[in-house]
């Protein structure tokens, strides 16, 4: 895993298998984004077993068979979707390809695991849903910065049992790479493809959103986008941020960017910040920065009972993976919801259509 680089972050954790070798068999297509090692990596870890693997690009599925040796790679799309093995199926396509394939593996009677942002279009989602309404299937949604960073999970965690007393407000700061242009995809700097950046690298702020302050929906109060340093990328939003009001009255301000020095040690310096009515956490997601330690997952908490710091990489886990599974298999929604899933996809794209373009 390369700390520095944030398209092919893949955690890897403890295992923790929810199920017996060969019961859950998954398959993976569509490596467009290095995040579906990271997808691969926690269902494997829950129990999964990864039988097929295909993409167009060939090269694309040799390297990853050499992370996964077990795997097998498939001739093309429908060998996998015509496998009746296989229950759950994970996509990093492209960012607007991956609605469309999304429908063709639900429509073959298969769960689904997707790379966010899940979609780009409001025309899109309709038919996500409309698609998870006839065939009963899932869309489920890989929000990263949430469900694979174990300071993120202590603090869904600590909420839970009321440490700050119930979340009225979140700041979140996602700041990335974006590291040598040319080693980018072309549809990167495609806004159509890629969404725009509140779409884009924005959806993981708003899912967190949803998530701590218990949001089951929300408007976008105002949001702001702009491209300040790339002027060979004109359709590449740089920055951008937003604020959101929730229906409890919860509010949340994001800003998002592709500003990272080249100094710091990790990709970006991941904040979040979150105030409840007894207290507030702070998370410092992959780096503390100015330490120079080499630590992450660190987890400030303030209340009535004083000042308390953890450090908790490697100590929580993630739970989603092994929680999707059982879903699966039980068609239950203790990992996810879809409302949650598709409510988080559906503001992100709000975000961006509204967004005013300031630079």
């Amino acid at each position: 895993m390369d700390k520095k680089d944030g398209m092919n972050y893949a955690p890897k954790g403890k295992p923790a298998p929810v199920v017996k070798p060969g019961e859950f068999s998954m398959a993976a297509i569509a490596l467009d984004h290095g995040h579906i090692y990271g997808m691969c990596n926690g269902l494997v870890e829950a129990g999964a077993t990864l039988k097929w693997v295909y993409d167009r690009d060939r090269e694309k599925a040799l390297k990853f068979k050499e992370a996964f040796p077990e795997v097998t790679i498939a001739d093309s799309e429908d060998v996998i979707l015509n496998d009746p093995e296989v229950k759950l199926v994970c996509g990093a396509a492209e960012t607007w390809k991956r609605c469309e394939l999304g429908v063709r593996v639900m429509k073959a009677g298969k769960d689904y695991f997707t790379d966010k942002a899940p979609l780009t279009t409001l025309e899109q989602l309709e038919l996500a849903k409309k698609t998870v309404k006839e065939t009963g299937r899932k869309y489920m949604v890989y929000y990263s910065e949430r469900i694979h960073v174990e300071s993120a999970v202590f603090a869904g965690q600590l909420i839970e049992e009321g440490a700050i007393g119930t979340p009225i407000h979140i700041d979140g700061f996602g700041p990335h790479r974006v590291g040598n242009p040319k080693g980018r995809p072309d549809w990167f700097f495609e806004k159509e493809k890629y969404g725009g950046i509140l779409c884009d690298i924005g959806s993981h702020q708003i899912e967190q959103f949803l998530f701590y302050c218990g949001v089951k929906d929300a408007k976008v109060a105002y949001s702001e986008v702009g491209n300040y340093n790339h002027p060979d990328y004109p359709e590449l939003e740089d920055l951008g941020d937003a604020t959101l009001v929730g229906d409890n009255g919860a509010t949340q301000h994001f800003r998002v960017d592709w500003f990272t020095p080249d100094g710091l040690s990790t990709w970006g310096d991941g904040r979040t910040f979150i105030i409840g009515t007894k207290g507030y956490i702070e998370l410092r997601k992959y780096v503390n920065v100015g330490t120079n330690d080499g630590t992450t997952d660190h987890v400030f908490l303030v209340n009535d009972n004083g000042e308390q710091h953890f450090e908790v990489h490697g100590k929580v886990g993630y739970p989603f993976f092994g929680q999707l599974i059982l879903d699966c298999i039980n068609r239950t929604e203790n990992a996810m919801t879809q409302d949650h899933a598709f409510k988080a996809a559906e503001l992100c794209v709000r975000a961006e259509l509204q967004a005013k373009v300031v630079k």
